[in-house]
Parts: structure tokens; sequence; C-alpha cells
């Protein structure tokens, strides 16, 4: 989101001495499986794409995208189209930009329809309630390149919260329709209530990123959070009411201190974020997660009772990221998905019957993320 911030947590964990560990048994096991090869196997057996401990609420998965990094794939109003951004060099891509695609897979492998203009960077894509338009968040009006990538800085990891990003709306075929900020700083990381009324987004434009909703035209702004830390990755419930995101809460005064720094530099560290909760005006804030860790990317079931993520707070090492479940109230925790590097952006179709969600499940042994999407059983 934003490429999400803890979507940028997981590149750091991919360049990790570890991951030439997992690349050596990869290849040692796929007997160095190529790219192409994927390509051509795109309609391969559902069963190789799952772990046995999925089995429990995942089946019937379809790989949906080959190379490179496809990430935040959501779903059209209708169930039939996804969203997302991609940077997949075969596309002759040099940073995200968002394309469309239909879910049942028909298209698998194939280059599919880009919705962004090709300049800039580009992040979190939301189909409009019309399924004729996608929102996005674009750079290219701070200049046709792709800005700098985030970087490591004295051993831990950064993310930039570009200030030329905006939301835009665009038809199917990438003619700009609508402009939704116009603030000076970050705005990105919107999504729609399933409601199709309003839109939750992310905006520096207080000085600290935090969240509002607003109208689908861009009208009617309201700020609805307003604690010292980042605020991102925000969805509404499926009935609209309510409001579940990712943050950060800096306490001690180094934390705090750090924070500030990095902030005036257009920087967040996402590396120690927890669940938050509230109502959609912002009124009954409350904190779901206290794991540790990452805790990011969550998404409610569609009873409303229960809430997916991508979490490290497992993991020795800062990885792998797997989705798991909580109830709303911070009880029975639940893994969902057991890849060995990188499970997240778990999202369900309208309908309930379906989850999508990125992965780095065979890739060949490279640094690949994929768009996989499964039935999902309760």
């Amino acid at each position: 989101m934003a490429r999400a911030a803890g979507f940028w947590i997981a590149k750091l964990v991919l360049i990790e001495k570890h991951y030439c560990k997992m690349i050596v048994r990869i290849i040692a096991a796929a007997m160095a499986v190529s790219s192409t090869f994927c390509i051509a196997h795109a309609q391969q057996k559902t069963d190789s794409l799952t772990y046995p401990q999925e089995s429990r609420h995942l089946s019937n998965m379809k790989q949906l995208t080959f190379g490179g990094d496809n990430a935040e794939a959501y779903w059209s109003f209708d169930n039939k189209f996804l969203s997302f951004q991609s940077n997949n060099p075969a596309w002759g891509l040099q940073c995200d930009q968002i394309f469309y695609m239909p879910a049942d897979g028909s298209a698998a492998g194939q280059k599919p329809q880009m919705v962004s203009n090709g300049k800039g960077r580009t992040t979190c894509s939301y189909y409009m309630p019309d399924g004729k338009h996608i929102l996005y968040a674009s750079t290219f009006e701070g200049g046709d390149a792709c800005p700098q990538e985030p970087s490591k800085e004295h051993g831990s990891y950064i993310w930039m919260l570009y200030p030329d990003f905006d939301i835009y709306v665009a038809d199917l075929k990438g003619n700009i329709t609508q402009k939704l900020t116009n603030e000076p700083g970050y705005d990105a990381e919107a999504t729609l209530s399933p409601k199709g009324d309003k839109i939750v987004f992310t905006s520096l434009r207080s000085g600290d990123p935090e969240l509002y909703t607003m109208n689908i035209d861009g009208s009617d702004v309201k700020q609805i959070t307003d604690d010292l830390g980042y605020d991102g990755g925000a969805f509404f419930s499926p009935d609209g009411k309510q409001i579940i995101f990712r943050a950060s809460r800096p306490k001690t005064d180094a934390e705090v201190e750090k924070y500030k720094k990095l902030l005036s530099e257009n920087k967040v560290e996402p590396l120690a974020m927890e669940l938050f909760i509230c109502d959609a005006d912002g009124s009954n804030l409350r904190q779901i997660t206290h794991l540790g860790g990452a805790n990011w990317a969550p998404y409610m079931t569609p009873d409303g009772k229960k809430v997916l993520f991508s979490t490290n707070h497992h993991s020795k090492r800062g990885f792998p990221f797997n989705i798991f479940c909580i109830n709303v109230d911070g009880t029975g925790l639940e893994q969902i998905t057991f890849d060995n590097m990188f499970d997240s952006f778990p999202m369900f179709s309208p309908d309930g019957k379906k989850l999508v969600f990125g992965s780095n499940r065979n890739n060949g042994g490279t640094r690949d993320t994929n768009v996989f999407v499964a039935d999902w059983n309760n």
C-alpha cells in the first residue's frame, strides 16, 4: 500500500543473508526452474500451490501473475476483476504501474491492461463502484521518472512517503478522469467502502501521516485519526461502519525523536506496527493486536467478526511473513498461510467466496511476488 509499507519490509527481508539458504534449498528441489517454464505452465495443478497446512481454509488455488513484484490486488464490486500494481520488467516497467485482470485466471501469464499512464510511481489501486473506473495514487505530476526507491540506513529499513503522490481516477483505458486530492505532500493508500460511498486514505497534510475519509468525488474530507505515528493501509468493514488499519506508535523519547527526524525527510521506519480499528468517523478507536513485529494489510472476513492480516510476529529473523486470522477483540489467533518467505495483501471477494493475496510461493527461487486467488472455506 503506498507500495504498502509492510511490503517494503518484506523486500528488506528478501535481501537478508538468510534468503540465500532458501534459494539453495529451492534450487536443489526445483532444479533451477526458469520463469519461462512457469509461464508456459500457468495452468498447473492447484495442489502444487497450496501448503498442506493451508487446506483448512484455502482450496482450488490459482496463480494469476508470473514475474516481477505484483502486489495489492483488489476486487471489483462484481467479483470479476482485480486491479493491482506491478513492476514486471518483462512488461518494460521500471517501477510500479497499475493494471487490471480477470479474477478467474483466464488471462494468467499474459500482460494485462495498464490503467496508469506509465509515468512516475504508482500505488494502491481500487475499483470504483461503476466497474468502469479505477482509483490509484501516482507521483507523475512530480516528474515522468521513477522517484528514488527507499533504502536501508544505519542497519534499518526506511520507507519513503513520496510528497508527489496524489490520488486519481482513471477509466479502464488509462485516461485520467478526475484528481481527488490536491494538497501538498503525500496522499495515497486509498480504498473504498463496500457501500461504494466513501474513500479512506492516508495523508501528510496535517504534518503526521493520518487517516482521512472523503466522498468518492473527493468532497467532504474529514480527518479521523490524530495520534503520533504512521497510520495507513486502511480498509472499511463489510458494512462500511468501521475502519481497520495498521499503525506505528512511537512511545519513548528516543522513538519519538527518531520518528520525527525521519518524517521531516518524508520517511518512516515501518518495522513495528499493530492493528487498530475505529468507527468510520474515527470514534471508538481501539488496538486489536499486541503481537510485536510488523502487523499489517488487515482485511475483515465477510461476517465482520474476524480480521486476516500479514505478520512476522512469529518469525525469529524478521521472516517469513504469513497471513493470520484474529477475532476483532484480539482473541483467537490462527495461522492461515505457510509460505517460507512472504504472504500478504489478503482480500475477500465481495461475495465472500474467494481470497486473493500476494506471495513468494512458486517463484522458482527468485524474489518475485505474484498474485494468487483461492476458494475460501470457513
